[in-house]
């Protein structure tokens, strides 16, 4: 008993979640203060109508001719062969216009539908880019993007077949039903009801039990996609330690769950299709049997027979198409719960109604006693209080795990601070826009990733609108012009899947490159020269120096010698600042910073040492 409680209760917030989902479809498809998609929803309903009116009446013409093609006389014969004649063509015209009629409909719907797509796409994009950093790096990106995929095509087939698949179809079978029981008799109609009756509850009791089995399916699915999608993400580090075959045997076992699922699920639909068609044949059978005896008796006419038999396989089409845009729209609805699952993610930071465009003057950057953590059980940053004056170089350093990173995701409003305040210019960041803030923030991270695009797309990244001139400025300042320029497509090379075709020092500099095209008043350094080798490391490090003129700058460094000149250095441990000050002071107290700064000056003594004794 619990457990058919437990069945009905999960169906039944399956139904309430398809309804939900199904009035958040609505509004794409009856948008307010958009008229002219009403208008072609309207005239699509009345070309679908007048297309099953039509279909409806077009056995009526079939009959007439068969019955024209039997006459008693000779003469008849002759005469009556015309007409006959005359209505096969009528009928030969009737389903040509049912069809036309059809593609008419699809024809003015296409463009409400592909509305509604792109709408719904670009919602779903736009909201994920909205999610917090937190949420994408707990995130699958391959799940993610299946999630997306199906549920915009489930939009479109929801959108498609439930305006013009369900409900035409119970209009069809009503005029139908009407026609059989005016010129036959209720026996017809009987039979016919009950045929129906028996196929729909069979299809939608054996569908709700397949939608659990394909559920299941598109979970082994997406588990074996995300599994490929990193995997091949993470191409290099496969190579490294030559995990191909351990990477082939999982992504294998993840396929063999889903070969699992799939033959359950192709088993279960050939057991539905084999009941349909057997309740369909029956119902079918039946009729025809009733009609035969009718023209055996003389009541009918071999063009009743025929039109009795029209009429089944024209009920017949349809009901086989009912049990697949059953099944279909229970997928979608699943699909497009997901989806709406996703858009429903609340984002964790968000402008405040009343936000308005940080403005920059001097570009002054204060924390009063921040307090942050990524897991309430373990803060990050304990209370730190640090004021960056306009044009000021201020340097962040301390060991792994200190909460160097954590100020520049803070600064960057990736997420908000949990205690105390930041602000810019005296202006709170949870106050301002994000769009506002990120446009005055220059970022140069510590792993830059470019696009799958060109060389130009990933450096005007950072000032769309940027000429060919001030592209190639930027790149000459990023010491990255020469190797453009000797590539065989130059700026117009392609970069590879996260610019893999590049060197670590060559992504580098494409970074720094659209950071110095960006122009921002901010610039926060995340180890910008951390993978150049140290002749171009001196370089770029003149340029930014050249380029921080005049702006307030916050570099994060681990290799202290880049640091060195900065006008100001302040030292973490343990999300706190245990000192602060220029180099030489911080040197000759001999605290913390000394002692890093000695320990790294030793490994480099050694280093050297080693590159001494191989050459």
């Amino acid at each position: 008993m619990r457990s058919l409680t437990k069945t009905q209760t999960n169906l039944d917030d399956a139904r309430i979640q398809g309804w939900t989902v199904i009035k958040r479809v609505i509004p794409y498809l009856w948008p307010e203060g958009q008229s002219w998609v009403k208008q072609r929803v309207v005239i699509a309903l009345a070309v679908l109508v007048l297309a099953k009116v039509i279909a409806v009446t077009t056995p009526i013409f079939y009959k007439q001719a068969v019955d024209a093609l039997a006459p008693e006389g000779a003469e008849a014969a002759t005469v009556l062969g015309l007409g006959a004649v005359g209505l096969t063509l009528a009928y030969g015209m009737a389903r040509l216009m049912t069809v036309g009629f059809q593609q008419l409909r699809d024809v003015i719907f296409t463009r409400v539908g592909q509305r509604a797509l792109r709408q719904l796409a670009l919602e779903t994009f736009t909201h994920i880019h909205r999610l917090s950093l937190r949420y994408h790096i707990t995130r699958k990106t391959g799940g993610l993007s299946r999630i997306i995929e199906r549920g915009v095509k489930g939009v479109d087939f929801l959108l498609r077949f439930l305006l013009f698949s369900m409900g035409p179809l119970v209009l069809e079978l009503l005029m139908i039903s009407v026609v059989l029981f005016f010129l036959f008799d209720v026996w017809y109609l009987a039979v016919v009801v009950v045929t129906i009756a028996l196929y729909v509850w069979f299809t939608f009791k054996v569908t709700e039990w397949r939608v659990k089995i394909r559920k299941e399916m598109n979970d082994q699915d997406t588990d074996a996609n995300q599994k490929a999608i990193d995997s091949l993400l993470n191409f290099e580090t496969v190579k490294y330690f030559g995990a191909e075959r351990w990477e082939a045997d999982r992504y294998d076992s993840a396929m063999a769950h889903y070969e699992v699922a799939a033959i359950r699920t192709n088993y279960s639909l050939a057991f539905l299709n084999f009941g349909q068609s057997f309740l369909i044949t029956g119902g079918l059978v039946a009729v025809m049997v009733m009609a035969a005896i009718g023209v055996q008796q003389g009541d009918l006419t071999v063009g009743d027979f025929v039109m009795v038999n029209a009429y089944m396989i024209q009920i017949t089409m349809p009901l086989n198409f009912l049990g697949t845009v059953y099944r279909e729209i229970r997928q979608a609805l699943i699909d497009m719960g997901d989806m709406f699952d996703l858009l429903g993610q609340p984002a964790e930071v968000t402008d405040k109604p009343d936000a308005k465009a940080l403005q920059v003057s001097g570009g002054r950057v204060t924390m009063k006693d921040v307090v942050f953590g990524y897991d309430d059980a373990r803060p990050i940053l304990k209370g730190i209080n640090l004021d960056v004056a306009p044009g000021e170089t201020v340097a962040i350093v301390g060991s792994s795990g200190s909460g160097k990173s954590t100020i520049g995701r803070l600064l960057f409003r990736f997420y908000d601070v949990g205690g105390g305040a930041l602000l810019i210019d005296g202006q709170d960041v949870r106050d301002v826009t994000q769009e506002s803030l990120h446009a005055q923030i220059g970022v140069v991270p510590q792993d830059t990733v470019l696009f799958n695009d060109t060389v130009r797309y990933n450096i005007a990244y950072g000032r769309p609108d940027a000429s060919h001139d001030q592209i190639i400025a930027a790149a000459r300042a990023a010491k990255i012009h020469d190797f453009i320029a000797s590539l065989p497509d130059g700026y117009e090379t392609t970069v590879g899947e996260r610019g893999l075709k590049l060197s670590g020092g060559e992504k580098q500099r494409v970074g720094i490159a659209r950071t110095l095209l960006k122009n921002p008043p901010i610039l926060l350094l995340d180890e910008a020269t951390s993978a150049l080798d140290t002749e171009t490391e001196l370089e770029i490090q003149a340029e930014l120096k050249l380029m921080g003129e005049g702006r307030t700058v916050i570099t994060i460094a681990h290799r202290l010698s880049t640091i060195a000149d900065a006008d100001r250095i302040v030292v973490l441990e343990n999300g706190v600042i245990v000192e602060e000050g220029k180099h030489d002071d911080l040197i000759a107290r001999d605290s913390r910073y000394a002692h890093l700064w000695n320990r790294q000056s030793e490994e480099a003594e050694l280093v050297a040492e080693q590159q001494a004794k191989q050459s």
